[in-house]
């Protein structure tokens, strides 16, 4: 194991609910690799502070979780297309002082619809109108689907999201049901008020063919626990997680590890979230 030195490089993720998610993915990666490089999670208490302490302290990289995918936009100097397109952030690479914004989320959501053949003909319940939301519903509009709903409390968050993508805004489930159910909101995160319970109703759960849940933490949120109880297709948070950290240390490292040294890290991820 390599020791801590004066001369490593440091990667963090900021996030309101750190996780060991990224810790381990990205650390188990630099002991692989040989890499004299160190990852870390913090949960900042002023996010403007933290990003001057990335470009300050010469941080290399820094992942942006829930719910700064937004705020961030502000502090940084450089938006790639990737994140700009969706004005959402889940990355930023540090060259020199100057900080450019990625989104690793969307080619990971796109990938798992490519990857489970995910049919565009589908009817989709997307709950969420954040930052995440907004790479998942681009994700989805871009692989052809077109009858999606966006459920958001939020009315004008919501409303807008919809309308960016050409789809449709509900406040609420209600008795809603469709084809694919997607969560993206924290219903089901470890460490939140709602940690038990569903994002969508045993009702519609029965109903849908494909649930996808983008909460990482735990493994097995509540929905994705209904979802193989009943059978269904499900896509994990994990798989997202892994995806998407597969990109970011590639934009931190320069570096593409093979599928091996990934599959490795990704069961190494998991077992710190069982």
């Amino acid at each position: 194991m390599t020791l801590l030195n004066k001369d490593m490089t440091l990667c963090i993720s900021l996030s309101a609910r750190p996780s060991n998610n990224g810790t381990r993915f990205h650390n188990h990666l630099y002991e692989a690799l040989g890499l004299n490089w160190i990852y870390k999670a913090f949960a900042p208490t002023d996010l403007a502070q933290a990003i001057a302490g990335v470009r300050g302290l010469g941080i290399r990289g820094c992942a942006i979780s829930m719910p700064y995918k937004e705020e961030v936009i502000a502090l940084v100097d450089r938006m790639d297309p990737s994140a700009s397109a969706i004005d959402s952030v889940n990355t930023i690479v540090n060259d020199a002082g100057v900080l450019t914004a990625y989104n690793t989320d969307y080619s990971a959501i796109a990938q798992l619809i490519a990857r489970n053949e995910l049919d565009p003909a589908a009817s989709v319940l997307l709950r969420g109108s954040g930052g995440m939301a907004k790479a998942t519903a681009a994700a989805f509009r871009d692989a052809g689907f077109t009858d999606v709903t966006i459920v958001a409390r939020n009315e004008s968050n919501g409303r807008a999201l919809a309308g960016l993508y050409g789809f449709r805004w509900s406040a609420d489930v209600f008795d809603s049901t469709a084809d694919i159910l997607v969560n993206v909101t924290p219903i089901g995160m470890a460490g939140g008020s709602e940690e038990q319970s569903l994002s969508f109703s045993e009702a519609a759960i029965a109903a849908a063919s494909v649930v996808f849940d983008v909460v990482a933490l735990p493994a097995e949120t509540p929905l994705i626990a209904a979802g193989r109880a009943a059978g269904k297709i499900v896509i994990t948070g994990a798989e997202v997680a892994t995806l998407q950290a597969l990109e970011q240390f590639v934009l931190y490292t320069g570096i593409r590890p093979s599928a091996e040294q990934v599959q490795a890290a990704e069961e190494f991820m998991r077992a710190g979230t069982a």
